[in-house]
């Protein structure tokens, strides 16, 4: 006996090219409302004061080691 299967309904949006947006839901594709302010983005380049002291301790081990080397 065969069963029937049943299939999300998936819109997809005809004006995108590329298989992958096409496969998107339509609220990605959406403006936000008039009323809602605009995202700000979120920068990933913010460093800490510990940040600073591994890359600086890093610097000058490799300094001192490659100097060693070529002495």
């Amino acid at each position: 006996m065969h069963t029937i299967k049943r299939r999300a309904l998936v819109l997809t949006q005809e004006g995108a090219g590329h298989p992958f947006r096409r496969s998107l839901p339509s609220h990605v594709f959406t403006r936000p409302c008039d009323g809602e302010a605009p995202a700000e983005p979120v920068s990933r380049w913010k460093l800490s004061g510990a940040d600073w002291r591994g890359f600086f301790s890093a610097y000058c081990l490799a300094f001192v080691a490659v100097s060693l080397f070529i002495a």
